[in-house]
This record gives C-alpha cells, sequence and structure tokens, in this order.
C-alpha cells in the first residue's frame, strides 16, 4: 500500500489535464474504440441533458485518514483542501431553498473537517428528506474524539454510507491498508449497537463495493446476498442494501491501472458492457457536485477531473436550479464506468 497521494508524490496524474489527455488519447484516438460522445449519440443520447435536481453531493474536503488504492478523489491525510465555514454557511442557503430531497455529504472523510458537526447540526434542521453521510468506518475508530460519531448520526438522523471492500480481511486490507477491516468491523458493530442497520429500523446503513482489480462488479443483489450472510455469521452485523460502484478509469484508479499495464484492457471491458439503458439513468442526470471550494460539477469524478458545469451558474454562490436543470452534462471516456453493465452510481446500479 502506498502512504501517499498522487500530489503529495507529484504525480503526473495528480494533474487533471494529463488524467483527461490518457482518456482521449491512444484507443480511443486512433479509433479502436468509439469515444463515449459517439456511443451515446448511437442511441440518440446525445447530449445527455439533466433533468429534476434530487441530489445535492457536497465534497466537505479531501483530507482522509485512509490512503485507499483505488480513490478517485486522492484523498490521504496529506490532504488540505477543507471547505470553510463561509462556503458551508453558501451550501446551507442552497439546502433551505433547493428542490433536491437528497443531500450527500462526502470527502476525504467528511468527519475530518473541523466544522462537520456543525454543519450536520444546521443541514438537519433543513429537514431533507434523505440526508447521507459517506464513512469509510474506520474513521469512528481512528480516535476517541470520533467513538460518539455513531450517537451523534443517530441523533441527527443520519443516513449512513460505508465503504466495505470485502466481508474477508484479505481484500479489504489489500484495497484499503493494514488493519482496515478490523476497525471497519467495529465500526459497523458500533453502529449496530444504536440501532443502525437493523430490519425495520429507520436508521439506514448501507454498505458500498467496488472492485479491488481490473474487472467489473458482479450483480449487485446477489453479492448483497453474500455480504448479509457472512457478517452477520461471522460477526453478527446486520446492514440494510449494498451498493456495487464501478471503478472509473481517473486518479489513483487510472494510475493502478497503467502501472498493471490493464488500461486499455479494463477499456475495452467497459466499452463492451455499455448499458445503453443505463444512461438515461446516470447519476448526473440528477446531482450537482459541490467541491470543497464550493464550484460546481455533474458528478464527482467531474469534479476530480476539473470539469465545471455547463452552465452559467458555475459556484454555489450562484447556485440557481433553473439553470442547472435542462443543462448539457460535460462528459468524457471516464463516463463509460457509470453506464457498464447494469450501471453505476453513487446509490449502486441504475439499471
Amino acid at each position: 500500500m502506498k502512504t501517499q497521494s498522487l500530489h503529495k508524490r507529484e504525480s503526473q496524474l495528480a494533474n487533471s489535464k494529463r488524467q483527461l489527455e490518457i482518456l482521449s488519447n491512444g484507443i480511443f484516438q486512433n479509433g479502436e474504440l468509439p469515444t463515449f460522445k459517439d456511443k451515446i449519440a448511437e442511441t440518440n443520447q446525445f447530449p445527455l441533458k439533466a433533468k429534476k435536481l434530487e441530489i445535492l453531493q457536497i465534497n466537505v474536503g479531501y483530507m482522509c485518514n485512509q490512503v485507499c488504492e483505488h480513490c478517485h478523489v486522492d484523498a490521504g491525510p496529506d490532504r488540505q483542501e477543507i471547505m470553510t465555514k463561509e462556503t458551508m454557511q453558501q451550501c446551507l442557503e442552497v439546502i433551505k431553498n433547493t428542490g433536491a430531497h437528497t443531500l450527500d455529504l462526502t470527502g476525504g472523510a467528511p468527519e475530518m473537517n473541523p466544522n462537520f458537526r456543525w454543519f450536520v447540526e444546521e443541514a438537519a434542521k433543513a429537514g431533507i428528506k434523505d440526508f447521507i453521510v459517506r464513512s469509510n468506518l474506520t474513521i469512528i475508530r481512528a480516535n476517541k474524539k470520533y467513538h460518539d460519531l455513531p450517537e451523534f448520526f443517530k441523533k441527527h438522523n443520519v443516513h449512513v454510507v460505508s465503504s466495505m471492500p470485502h466481508w474477508t480481511r484479505g481484500k479489504t486490507d489489500k484495497q484499503r491498508g493494514d488493519g482496515v477491516f478490523d476497525k471497519s468491523i467495529q465500526a459497523l458493530k458500533d453502529l449496530n449497537a444504536v440501532g443502525y442497520g437493523k430490519d425495520g429500523s429507520d436508521l439506514r446503513l448501507d454498505l458500498v463495493y467496488n472492485p479491488s482489480g481490473a474487472f467489473l462488479p458482479g450483480d449487485q443483489a446477489s453479492m448483497e446476498k453474500d455480504f448479509k450472510k457472512a457478517l452477520l455469521e461471522d460477526f453478527g452485523i446486520h446492514f440494510h442494501n449494498l451498493f456495487a460502484i464501478t471503478n472509473l478509469p481517473i486518479s489513483r484508479f487510472l494510475d493502478y491501472l497503467i502501472a498493471s499495464e490493464n488500461y486499455e484492457d479494463y477499456m475495452y471491458a467497459l466499452v463492451e458492457a455499455y448499458n445503453p439503458s443505463a444512461v438515461a439513468h446516470v447519476m448526473c442526470t440528477n446531482t450537482i457536485s459541490v467541491s470543497w471550494d464550493g464550484y460546481l460539477y455533474d458528478c464527482d469524478f467531474n469534479q476530480m477531473l476539473q470539469l465545471p458545469v455547463n452552465s452559467k451558474a458555475k459556484h454555489i454562490s450562484e447556485y440557481n436550479e433553473a439553470l442547472l436543470e435542462g443543462r448539457n452534462i460535460v462528459i468524457s471516456q471516464h463516463c463509460y464506468g457509470c453506464t457498464a453493465g447494469a450501471g453505476s452510481s453513487c446509490q449502486g446500479t441504475v439499471a
């Protein structure tokens, strides 16, 4: 496991322009594979259009207590990008007035933002229907100041969506670092202890699976059954749903693909698994992603590639749903990751 972000290592791939060059050249430039634009044009789905806004996803910072090998955010302890209270206040004004029904807080480890709890408390007052916090689980066990997070989440009726690569120690630690599995299991037990994940409980606890190598995820429903059986039998752990997410060929996963000489094979796999029915339901069509510094993107992946929204409203301070709805979605070849097989979004499969 590498212990530093691409930025800290001064890797070429820390530069989003370099990532986009790789995704636009080679097998796509010479015509071996169709660009994503050409592919969706075949089924009359270009330009891809935004629909009614339903989800406001806010990245409150890239700082994290882990350095996972697949991380599209390139998060880690060495990342200093953190949303300020001023930008959070601008987000709160939007949350109070938006037609979106879901608020989705992400990172890094969102809990590491020093104003995280204040933000959650204020945002909870807005009465959003589904209030999600994406947790890596290990942050709950990182040190004593985080141990009460399960109770804090319960108090504000937060829907916890947690990363869990596998139900076995070996596969989890390989992707996320030594000791991650045991800390994750303890964190899940802590969440279960306050009522999360139990049958009939309104305290939602969902897990997120993504492959550890250069392959697509299996069937989400089948994996959910396997996860539930193994975690219950081995550890007495309950959870509600499993979301299977395809790794997109950007940032650290792109670095892995190139280093392991799997990049072209993986792109072929994504293109061959392209599913036109998934295109209509990709998350960018009903989501706005807000970066730590308040800029607006079609999705979290476009945020990491520095591809801002195609709209006059570029910043949370200029937020205007009338302008944002119906906009053309900004696309590149990484979008194949969200349209392969059953499709992929932050809420799992889409088709």
